[in-house]
């Protein structure tokens, strides 16, 4: 496990955030992209997570696909949850990877994409 300050957590967010490439992640709009320590019990349970699973982050909104012209007038939230990043890595390049493939994992979900179809593009 690495520990990073809240200071340097956002950094290494905003350099992952950065460093995605493709025209996609540059065409992402009204999302706000945040962290948080753990997922809520609320959240954990919304999405049926065992005690022993989990949650690098959550992406909160409607995925474009299904928008269908609907205007919106708060952003999707992708939030990285801090602790179980820092806990799976063992230097801060390490973190630093797993905060940008947990990004994009989360950035497919806000274009509609499904476990199954990230995987594969994985």
């Amino acid at each position: 496990m690495i520990e990073v300050s809240d200071q340097e957590f956002q950094r290494l967010i905003d350099e992952a955030l950065g460093e995605l490439s493709g025209e996609h992640v540059k065409n992402i709009k009204n999302i706000a992209i945040l962290y948080e320590e753990l997922p809520t019990p609320e959240q954990r349970r919304e999405l049926e997570l065992r005690n022993d699973q989990t949650l690098l982050g959550l992406y909160e909104g409607v995925p474009l696909p299904q928008r269908q012209g609907m205007t919106r007038t708060f952003p999707d939230k992708i939030t990285l949850f801090r602790l179980p990043l820092q806990y799976q890595a063992s230097s801060p390049a390490d973190l630093k990877e797993a905060i940008k493939h947990t990004l994009w994992h989360e950035i497919a979900h806000y274009y509609g994409l499904d476990h199954d179809r990230i995987h594969e593009l994985e």
